[in-house]
């Protein structure tokens, strides 16, 4: 599974429709089946309407805004929206325009050690599939291939269930940027119905 190269990233902002389609013919290889669609208009409105997406400007979309929906991508077939927003808040407030330090550079290093670990990945899955062939031996030829495939299939869910359970608890383990928010905004509030008191 080949990541999309910042090289091949567009040096110009794109429109709804260009984005949508360069999102499709980059990442088709991810999708189950061929009329499976990568992103819509409508999911990308409601990203950006639900702030995990920076809205776009003037109705154009950046190379950050590709990398933020290619990581988005990723993340909404293992996590919820809100743990999403939870991730992604903090690298959108410090490095999302950043020229000094950009998200590019941050999607370039992930990927960098995402490539690095296929091969041990590809290994584990070899190995799985090597213990997965040794059950069920007492079965009958004709039911024992599907036992296995199902002991298989049991093997690589219990281990992607377990590594959820893990990004999980590391996300909560980071500061709810939300409910800070959120605080701030009352502060302020009080704080202009207070000045607006002293007034009267």
């Amino acid at each position: 599974m080949t990541p999309i190269k910042t090289a091949d990233l567009p040096n110009i902002n794109l429109y709804m429709d260009q984005l949508t389609t360069f999102m499709d013919e980059r990442l088709e290889h991810t999708k189950r089946y061929g009329e499976d669609k990568v992103l819509t208009k409508t999911m990308i409105n409601n990203y950006a309407k639900n702030n995990i997406l920076p809205p776009p400007e003037k109705k154009q979309y950046s190379s950050e805004h590709l990398i933020t929906l290619v990581f988005i991508y990723y993340f909404k077939n293992i996590l919820s929206i809100t743990d999403i927003q939870k991730i992604l808040d903090p690298i959108h407030e410090k490095y999302f325009g950043n020229k000094d330090f950009s998200i590019q550079k941050i999607y370039e290093e992930v990927y960098a050690l995402e490539s690095g670990a296929m091969d041990t990945l590809t290994e584990d899955v070899r190995e799985k599939f090597s213990i997965s062939r040794t059950a069920f031996e007492d079965i009958p030829e004709s039911e024992r291939e599907f036992l296995q495939q199902f002991a298989f299939i049991c093997e690589l869910c219990f281990d992607i269930y377990l590594k959820k359970l893990i990004v999980e608890k590391l996300i909560d383990e980071l500061p709810d940027r939300s409910q800070r928010a959120k605080e701030a905004k009352e502060k302020k509030k009080a704080m202009k119905a207070a000045a607006k008191e002293r007034k009267k």
